[in-house]
């Protein structure tokens, strides 16, 4: 049994079905620091996975190999490679840490480094050992829906992704710009806002079906 502190996966039930707890948030990873540990073709998906929705995210890979693919990605995006076996030292700086090794020893020193230094960390494929899923993401514009299975099966959210991809309009981002417009406009303090914009937006879900 690992001695380490684990997030508690048994998650409670809500009218018989298991409650997903998780707190999406947004993360503006162009300001933050991530170091991605590892070379391989995990790594190579966390990267890709990450620049897909950020492109300009500030990221570190420290690996000792790293597969032409990444590196040919690494260097299209300007972030750097370091050619090493991983040390704690590496964390200096950081935000997230997402650690992608086969090995499970090092993949766990990475875990008690982080919690030893407060920083969020992701063990790619090890559930109990992350602070934060990369779960599925869908993209139009500024419009962004983050899908998650609380870590169960990142194939049915990759599925759900692509199903909202199809369903959700094209044009959904010009909606969301007119929207946007009509908000500078509205007179009063915020409650009278909301109450105006929810006013407004009733008719959002059908005009989407």
């Amino acid at each position: 049994m690992d001695t380490h502190t684990k997030t508690n996966h048994e998650s409670p039930k809500k009218d018989g079905q298991p409650l997903n707890q998780l707190y999406p948030i947004f993360l503006k990873v162009r300001v933050l620091q991530t170091l991605i540990i590892g070379g391989g073709n995990v790594a190579l998906e966390k990267l890709t996975f990450l620049l897909k929705s950020s492109p300009d995210a500030q990221v570190t890979l420290v690996s000792p190999m790293f597969r032409e693919e990444t590196i040919a990605l690494a260097k299209k995006h300007d972030i750097p490679m370091v050619l090493q076996v991983y040390d704690s030292s590496f964390l200096e700086g950081k935000h997230l840490v997402i650690a992608t090794t086969d090995s499970d020893v090092v993949n766990k020193s990475v875990y008690k480094d982080c919690k030893e230094q407060n920083i969020l960390v992701n063990l790619a494929d090890n559930p109990p050992y992350c602070d934060f899923y990369m779960g599925g993401i869908v993209t139009k514009g500024n419009v962004k829906i983050a899908i998650s299975t609380n870590g169960k099966s990142p194939t049915m959210a990759k599925r759900l992704r692509q199903f909202f991809e199809d369903v959700i309009p094209a044009d959904i981002n010009e909606l969301a710009e007119n929207l946007n417009e009509y908000r500078k406009t509205i007179k009063g303090d915020f409650e009278q806002k909301v109450e105006a914009m929810n006013e407004f937006t009733k008719s959002l879900v059908s005009k989407i079906k």
